[in-house]
């Protein structure tokens, strides 16, 4: 009474070929390819309007924190780094929510909704039925009676 146990290649096989192990690594591709577009929009166009006040690269944004930040010496806190990842952070929400979340919200709102009509009329449809079928027995029964008291 030995099972046969599944061989390793057939176990990650079954791994694979999961949806949501494909889903994800489709995620990951289109992820990857959004930060590059993201990227490029803040390098350039956010980084320009910057530069138009200052620097065209906000990681030279900078604040020394001691008497002296020559070189290695001092403590320097780079603000602008923080802000440009701030920026991209900022700018993919945005798109995400604004180009994808925001849509789909209205699209699945849009499907629940004939959802629900298509269900409130095959209610009514039934409802309607059901009193026309109790009209017809009504209907019977005081045929039957009236029939039943005549002879």
């Amino acid at each position: 009474m030995s099972e046969k146990k599944p061989s390793v290649w057939e176990g990650f096989k079954a791994f694979l070929m999961r949806g949501n192990v494909v889903d994800l690594a489709v995620a990951v591709v289109i992820g990857a390819a959004f930060t590059n577009i993201v990227n490029s929009v803040v390098k350039g166009i956010i980084n320009p309007l910057v530069g138009a006040i200052g620097t065209k690269n906000l990681d030279h944004y900078s604040s020394c924190l001691s008497s002296s930040c020559k070189g290695q010496q001092g403590i320097t806190i780079l603000w602008g780094s923080v802000l440009g990842a701030t920026l991209s952070f900022v700018i993919t929400a945005a798109v995400v929510y604004f180009l994808m979340v925001l849509p789909m919200a209205k699209y699945l709102a849009r499907v629940e909704a004939r959802q629900k009509a298509k269900e409130g009329t095959r209610e009514v449809i039934e409802v309607t039925e059901l009193e026309v079928l109790k009209e017809i027995r009504d209907a019977l029964v005081a045929q039957r009676g009236s029939g039943h008291r005549e002879p």
